[in-house]
């Protein structure tokens, strides 16, 4: 059972970070509280999906929107999206 104040959310992994979590694109992921620091709930990702490796070096995004300070703390609502973006290489 959920603890009473989490939420799930659409959870998108792409490049090294869709290979790195074993996943095609997309997961659901219970986020334990609706307000949490983007700091925690990049913590809570990487621990879950076995990001560790690149954790200093992807941008979290939730609704499409860059969390740029990640002691910055959201409002997450159930069916918010969150993305893990790794750096993009190329020239």
């Amino acid at each position: 059972m959920s603890p009473p104040d989490s939420v799930r959310v659409k959870l998108l992994f792409f490049a090294k970070s869709r290979e790195l979590a074993g996943l095609t694109c997309t997961d659901d992921f219970v986020v334990p509280h609706a307000e949490i620091r983007c700091s925690d709930l990049l913590d809570l990702i990487c621990n879950r999906f076995n990001l560790s490796i690149i954790r200093n070096n992807v941008i979290l995004a939730h609704n499409e929107q860059y969390c740029d300070d990640l002691s910055e703390t959201i409002r997450i609502r159930n069916g918010d999206e969150l993305a893990v973006i790794p750096p993009i290489s190329g020239g």
